[in-house]
C-alpha cells in the first residue's frame, strides 16, 4: 500500500471526490444491526444467542475474507472473468480505501442473507465455511463481472439490432442481482440441502406448521433499521456527490427506494389480509414486503422515474408473497423468508430495468436489454453451482446440520453456554422467603407440590384445549443448572402465572 499521496492534486481529489463513501459505508454497516434484530426476533428464544453471534461474525469473517482475497478477485487486475492482483490490499492506493470499505459491507450483506435461511439448525463450523467462501470468492467474482470496466458482463457484446450496431450489456446500479440474487440463491440452495427444521412440516400431509419467532418487536426493530440502511445502500452506490449530476442521482435513488418499498409494503399488507396469504393485518409480512420492494429497486434506482419505482414496488410485493408461498408449498424451510425477499425481489429488480428505464421508455428496446436476462442467468448459475458443491460437501462430511437432540433443545446453551433469556435473571425477590416458608411448613400442599417440581404458582395452571395443542406442537425443553446452594432442581412445563426457581434454564421449543 502506498504510504503517502503522490501529489497535492491527488490529495485534493481524495478530499473532494470520495469522502462521502465512508459515510455511506457506515450507514450500510448499520444494516448488520438490522439483520441481527430481524433474525433474532424471527427465531425461537432457544436460538437467539446463536443467531446473534452469527450476525456479529458476518462482518468479522467478511473483513478477513474480503480483505485477504475478495477485493483482489473483485477489483484486482486480471481478465474479464476474475482479478488476481492486490492480495491483502497489497499496494492498494489510499484513494481506493473508501471503495474497499463500501464493497466490504456489501459482501457482508450477501453472507448475512444466508444465515437467516439456515437459522436454528446449521452447525457453527459450517457457518464459518460458507460465510468465508461467499465473501471471499463467490460474491467477489460476480462483482468483477459487473462492477469493473473489464468485467465480461459490464463490457457486454456488440450486436447489430435493426441495422444499428448496439452494445448489449448487463447493468445493476446497487446490486439487485450482484448482492441480493447471490445471497438469495445461496440461501435457497443451502435451505434445500440442509432440510427443514423439526416440526416445520406435517409428517404425513407436508402441511406447513407454524414455528413462530419469539419476538415481533425485535423483528420490527430490525426491519426499521434495514429500511433506513437501504437508503444508504442504494443512494451510496453513487459513491460521490462532488461531480456534476451526482446529487441528482443520489436523490433519485433514495426517493425511488422509499416509493418502491412503500408500494411493496401495502401490497403485502393487503395480500395477507384478503385471504390469499392469510386473513390478518400482518406486521411481519408487511415489513418483508417493504424490504423486497427496496431490494427490487436496487438495480434501476438511478435510471427509473418515481412512477416507475411505484410499479417496481407493486410487482415486488406480489413476487415476494408468491415466492414465500412456493417455498412452503415445495417443502423448503426459510425462517426469515430470506429467499422470497432477496431472490424474489432481486430477480424482478434486474428485469425491471429493461421495462422501466427512463432513457428507453416502458416496454421499449427489450432486445437491447437482453443482456440483463443473460447476466441474471449467469449470476444465478455461478452461485448455485458453487453452493451446491460447498453445501453438499459440508453435508457429506456430516458438519452441516446439528444433531436432532441439539436442535430440539436449542443451540444457545450447548453451543454457547449463553441463553438469551436465563431464568436466573427473572428473580422476583422472594425466593429465599419462599424456601424458608417451605422448610417451616407454612405453605399449602398444592404450593409445596409446585415448588417440588421447580415452580411456584399464584394459581393452578390454565388447562385450555388451545394451550394443550400449543404444548403438543411446541414442547418445553428444560435445562437444569446449579442453584446457589449447589443443589439441582428440575422444572416442568410452564403454564399460567409462574415463577421459576432460579436454578433452572427453561427455553421454549
Amino acid at each position: 500500500m502506498h504510504g503517502s499521496f503522490s501529489s497535492e492534486s491527488e490529495m485534493n481529489i481524495i478530499n473532494l471526490g470520495i469522502p462521502v463513501a465512508p459515510v455511506w459505508s457506515e450507514a450500510v454497516t448499520v444494516m448488520q444491526c438490522g439483520f441481527a434484530f430481524l433474525e433474532a426476533g424471527s427465531v425461537r428464544s432457544k436460538n437467539t444467542s446463536n443467531i446473534l453471534i452469527k450476525n456479529l461474525l458476518d462482518s468479522f469473517v467478511a473483513g478477513i475474507a474480503y480483505w485477504s482475497l475478495g477485493y483482489a478477485f473483485a477489483y484486482g487486475d486480471g481478465n474479464s472473468f476474475i482479478g488476481w492482483h492486490g492480495w491483502a490490499s497489497h499496494e492498494l492506493p489510499l484513494k481506493e480505501l473508501a471503495s474497499f470499505f463500501f464493497q466490504f459491507v456489501f459482501a457482508a450483506t450477501a453472507a448475512t442473507i444466508v444465515s437467516g435461511a439456515l437459522a436454528e439448525r446449521c452447525e457453527f463450523v459450517a457457518y464459518f465455511v460458507y460465510s468465508f467462501c461467499i465473501t471471499g470468492f463467490i460474491y467477489p467474482v460476480v462483482t468483477h463481472w459487473v462492477w469493473t470496466s473489464e468485467g465480461w458482463l459490464a463490457k457486454g457484446r456488440d450486436y447489430t439490432i435493426d441495422g444499428v450496431s448496439t452494445t448489449v450489456a448487463y447493468s445493476d446500479f446497487a446490486g439487485s442481482g450482484v448482492v441480493h440474487c447471490v445471497g438469495g440463491t445461496a440461501a435457497f440452495v443451502g435451505a434445500i440441502i440442509l432440510g427443514p427444521r423439526i416440526g416445520r412440516f406435517h409428517s404425513e400431509t407436508s402441511t406447513v406448521l407454524p414455528l413462530r419467532g419469539h419476538s415481533v418487536p425485535f423483528a420490527a426493530l430490525g426491519g426499521f433499521i434495514l429500511l433506513f440502511g437501504f437508503m444508504a445502500f442504494n443512494g451510496g452506490s453513487q459513491l460521490a456527490i462532488s461531480n456534476p449530476g451526482d446529487g441528482a442521482v443520489v436523490s433519485l435513488a433514495i426517493v425511488n427506494t422509499v416509493i418502491s418499498g412503500s408500494m411493496a409494503a401495502f401490497i403485502s399488507l393487503f395480500i395477507h389480509k384478503v385471504g390469499i396469504m392469510g386473513k390478518t393485518w400482518s406486521l411481519l409480512n408487511t415489513l418483508n414486503g417493504a424490504l423486497a420492494g427496496m431490494v427490487a429497486i436496487c438495480a434501476g434506482c438511478n435510471v427509473i422515474r418515481p412512477w416507475g419505482a411505484a410499479i417496481v414496488g407493486t410487482i415486488a410485493g406480489v413476487a415476494f408473497n408468491i415466492t414465500s408461498w412456493a417455498m412452503g408449498k415445495f417443502g423448503v424451510d426459510d425462517p426469515l423468508d430470506a429467499v422470497a425477499v432477496h431472490f424474489g425481489g432481486g430477480v424482478w429488480g434486474v428485469l425491471s430495468v429493461a421495462f422501466l428505464s427512463y432513457d428507453k421508455g416502458i416496454l421499449l428496446n427489450w432486445d437491447k436489454e437482453s443482456g440483463l436476462l443473460a447476466g441474471l442467468a449467469a449470476i444465478i448459475a455461478w452461485t448455485a453451482v458453487l453452493c451446491i458443491f460447498m453445501f453438499g460437501t459440508l453435508h457429506l462430511l456430516g458438519i452441516f446440520r446439528v444433531s436432532e437432540e441439539m436442535e430440539r433443545k436449542g443451540l444457545d446453551i450447548p453451543k454457547h453456554g449463553e441463553p438469551a433469556y436465563p431464568l436466573e435473571s427473572y428473580g422476583h425477590g422472594y425466593i429465599e422467603e419462599i424456601l424458608t416458608m417451605l422448610e417451616n411448613g407454612q405453605l399449602s400442599t398444592l404450593q409445596q407440590g409446585y415448588i417440588n417440581k421447580g415452580l411456584v404458582r399464584d394459581e393452578p395452571p390454565y388447562e385450555s384445549p388451545e394451550l394443550k395443542n400449543m404444548q403438543h406442537e411446541n414442547p418445553v425443553a428444560t435445562h437444569t443448572g446449579h442453584s446457589p446452594s449447589g443443589t439441582h432442581r428440575n422444572s416442568g412445563a410452564k403454564n399460567g402465572h409462574s415463577r421459576v426457581a432460579p436454578s433452572t434454564e427453561q427455553t421454549p421449543m
